[in-house]
């Protein structure tokens, strides 16, 4: 027998049937950018969430899709429809009947015309007098018995889908089995409100009365859940009819039944759907616009799928307070815009859980917030934007690229670059090896090429104390610096964390008040419409985090857009003035003086073109021998982690 051989390749016959519905790097990287760019997560999620990721539909083209089709809906047809049937097929019978007394001469035929004649303009009455009347003419009569054969099968039919059928014929047993079927129904939805187990008798019910249920529901929950739909329409069809058709429409109802027992238990069942399901819209009027006439199960499923895309247009908008992708009714979506829509709504839901459940978000209190392991890619995709821009070559002037005594392993590696002069990792570099010629199927002796070998990185001991003050005032949002504030912040943050591990990071943000920011908050931060430039407050704490660490080389950067117009006053509370005032400039200039003669060298980005800015920039240089950069925004992340990679270049050969 000979053995079966069998091939692999790409898949490339449509779709990939087992590729994930989402992608959460990409999500994560479009989330990213937003933040990037100066937004909040909040804003950011809501934004991907409204927009759809990797070709799939967001909110916003679900929503949009949903208020169609309730205009649809709503274009569908008369309400008052039954009532007008059963007006024009009351006309048919009486204009039978009267054609045949015409034909008779005799005193009874005319005694039948004057009753006739006399018949009350309100259909419910005319119909409900007539119901002792003895028909002459066989159409008239047949036409007549079909009004409340009409009449029977769309009540009941309104709220089962199945009974139309079964109660096509006038068959006592079909009769029976319906009451039989009720009785059943309502024994089960008091034992499920009693908070009884009713799974075994859920599937007892099904099996003797499946045939009105072609929906096939699979529990308790879902039968109601169908019921209680269809239910809270036929409530809100008779509150939209004016109070005259409403009155008639009930009273052909009641009369088309004719059974006390099953109106009885029809009612019981309305009662317990609504105790079951209150949550329900069973109060509101319906407009619809349409001019086909509706039956009555025509105009309650029309009321019910109106229901629905109304209540899925709110769940959609994500308007309301604590709005989440769970509040959306996957089934009704499925039922009123299509399995696509569907699948496109679960592809969202998981993606928003895939990022929790991956751990680059967490929920809290306050809603959605960013964790480290995200912070850590943001901040590697703002740190590449960066390093794409610097002129220097390799891999920057970040790496530092001298051994000695002073190098100490870090534990990591990289490839080999032309010119390092780190030692070589001869485990990576054979692993890599062996991987290679895996794939390119070589057989031994192994061999060793370029792109295998793997270098051990060190890093020195000498540290920074680096203290990144930034400016988080009205003017920074106005102007449409908040963005690229964000990513320099981010982008250094990352740089020391993963390059520079020995150095000790602050940010801090200052408007009216400074305050320090873990890169977790500083992500998150959102504008906030504040005026005042509190420099001195955000001097004050950067000495502070230098004076912490006093074997580290002191690093004070400053990003800012307008001169100082806020300080501290000594009881601790903001002072805030515009234009600036000498005590402003006073309590700022001591701040600069204390960092001097610490040791600490402030360099200063300015952004934007203020005069008053530009002279006390100069001034704060000239009194404390540090530097001026004027940057583009785009530029603005170059020009600060370039300055504190040169910083810390200079320590280093003065250690």
């Amino acid at each position: 027998m000979s053995a079966r051989k069998f091939r692999y390749g790409p898949w490339d016959n449509g779709p990939d049937p087992l590729a994930s519905p989402y992608d959460v790097r990409e999500a994560l990287d479009q989330l990213g950018r937003d933040v990037l760019a100066g937004g909040s997560l909040r804003e950011a999620l809501r934004d991907l969430l409204r927009q759809g990721t990797q070709g799939r539909r967001g909110l916003n083209d679900l929503h949009a899709a949903a208020r169609r089709r309730r205009q649809e809906a709503r274009r569908r047809g008369n309400l008052a429809g039954t009532l007008d049937r059963v007006r024009q097929m009351l006309d048919q019978a009486l204009a039978a009947e009267k054609d045949t007394l015409a034909r008779d001469p005799g005193d009874d035929a005319r005694m039948r015309e004057m009753e006739l004649d006399t018949l009350p303009d309100d259909v419910a009455r005319a119909v409900r007098e007539l119901s002792a009347y003895e028909w002459q003419s066989e159409e008239g009569r047949q036409t007549y018995d079909q009004i409340q054969q009409m009449l029977r099968r769309d009540i009941l039919d309104a709220q089962f889908a199945g009974m139309k059928q079964a109660l096509s014929g006038q068959d006592p047993a079909a009769s029976q089995a319906v009451r039989d079927m009720l009785a059943d129904l309502n024994q089960l939805l008091a034992a499920h409100s009693r908070g009884e187990d009713t799974t075994d008798r859920f599937a007892e019910f099904m099996q003797r009365h499946g045939e009105f249920f072609p929906e096939n529901p699979s529990d308790t929950d879902e039968l109601i859940d169908l019921l209680a739909r269809r239910a809270a329409a036929a409530e809100r069809l008779m509150r939209s009819l004016s109070p005259q058709q409403r009155d008639e429409l009930a009273q052909l109802m009641s009369q088309a039944l004719g059974d006390p027992d099953l109106a009885s238990q029809l009612g019981q069942l309305r009662d317990n759907l609504h105790a079951l399901r209150p949550g329900l819209d069973w109060q509101s009027r319906a407009q619809m616009r349409g001019q086909q006439p509706l039956g009555y199960g025509e105009a309650v499923e029309a009321l019910a799928d109106l229901a629905d895309l109304e209540a899925l247009t709110e769940q959609l908008g994500q308007e309301h307070p604590g709005a989440t992708l769970d509040d959306v009714d996957v089934e009704a979506l499925e039922r009123q815009l299509g399995p696509e829509a569907a699948v496109d709504i679960r592809a969202l839901r998981e993606l928003e859980r895939e990022l929790e459940r991956q751990g680059y978000v967490s929920r809290g209190a306050d809603g959605l917030r960013l964790t480290p392991k995200a912070l850590r890619r943001l901040g590697e995709t703002a740190l590449r934007r960066v390093f794409q821009e610097l002129s220097t070559s390799g891999r920057g002037d970040h790496d530092d690229h001298r051994t000695g005594a002073a190098d100490e392993p870090t534990g990591a590696s990289r490839e080999w670059r032309f010119g390092d002069e780190h030692p070589i990792d001869a485990t990576r570099t054979v692993h890599n090896a062996v991987l290679r010629s895996a794939a390119e199927r070589r057989r031994p002796p192994l061999s060793l090429s370029v792109e295998d070998f793997e270098i051990a990185e060190t890093e020195r001991r000498s540290s920074a104390a680096v203290a990144l003050c930034v400016d988080l005032s009205y003017s920074m949002i106005q102007e449409g610096r908040w963005g690229p504030m964000k990513q320099t912040a981010l982008a250094l943050s990352h740089l020391v964390a993963t390059r520079f591990r020995q150095d000790a990071l602050e940010i801090i943000g200052f408007d009216r008040v400074a305050r320090r920011l873990s890169p977790v908050q500083l992500a998150e931060i959102e504008p906030d419409w504040i005026q005042g430039t509190n420099l001195q407050h955000a001097l004050m704490l950067a000495g502070r985090h230098v004076r912490r660490h006093p074997d580290a080389e002191p690093v004070i950067l400053v990003v800012t857009d307008g001169e100082p117009t806020a300080h501290l006053e000594p009881d601790g509370e903001p002072f805030f003035s515009w234009p600036t005032t000498r005590e402003t400039l006073r309590a700022t200039i001591t701040e600069v003086d204390a960092l001097t003669r610490y040791g600490a060298t402030l360099n200063l980005f300015m952004l934007g073109e203020d005069e008053g800015l530009a002279r006390f920039m100069d001034a704060v240089a000239r009194r404390n021998g540090g530097r001026v950069f004027t940057p583009d925004l785009d530029r603005l992340g170059d020009f600060v982690v370039a300055d504190y990679l040169r910083a810390r270049r200079g320590f280093r050969r003065s250690a």
